[in-house]
């Protein structure tokens, strides 16, 4: 994890190199959350589905409190490889892509490939 860490810094900082910082995060076990129904959780914005995942449990509390926690409530996830997320979402019939730490203070996010149409639709 230490690895996408300091590749996500290095974006930060202005000097990273997105190779390096797309097999960081291949190689990186995330937390991912779970459905009720124990599916991977996504968000749809503007027509994409977006996987949350997060690199520590301290990212995904952050995440969890912004939508408003409910205490006694149970919030379960899986840790999941980059690579393997990354795998589920290309072969989803929507288009889907991974944001990583969302409402950390470095969010990235891992786009989907669109066709020109969607493109079109999800600048709208």
């Amino acid at each position: 994890m230490a690895v996408l860490q300091s590749e996500i810094a290095a974006f930060y900082a202005g000097f990273g190199q997105p190779d390096l910082l797309r097999r960081a995060y291949d190689d990186a076990v995330l937390l991912v959350p779970l459905t009720e129904g124990d599916e991977v959780y996504t968000s749809r914005v503007c027509g994409i589905d977006w996987i949350c995942a997060f690199t520590s449990i301290e990212e995904y509390a952050r995440y969890m409190v912004a939508r408003g926690v409910l205490e006694d409530q149970e919030y379960r996830y899986q840790r999941l490889l980059g690579a393997r997320l990354m795998a589920w979402a290309a072969a989803r019939p929507e288009s889907t892509g991974v944001s990583v730490d969302c409402v950390g203070t470095q969010p990235v996010a891992f786009p989907p490939e669109l066709a020109d149409e969607a493109e079109e639709g999800a600048k709208v």
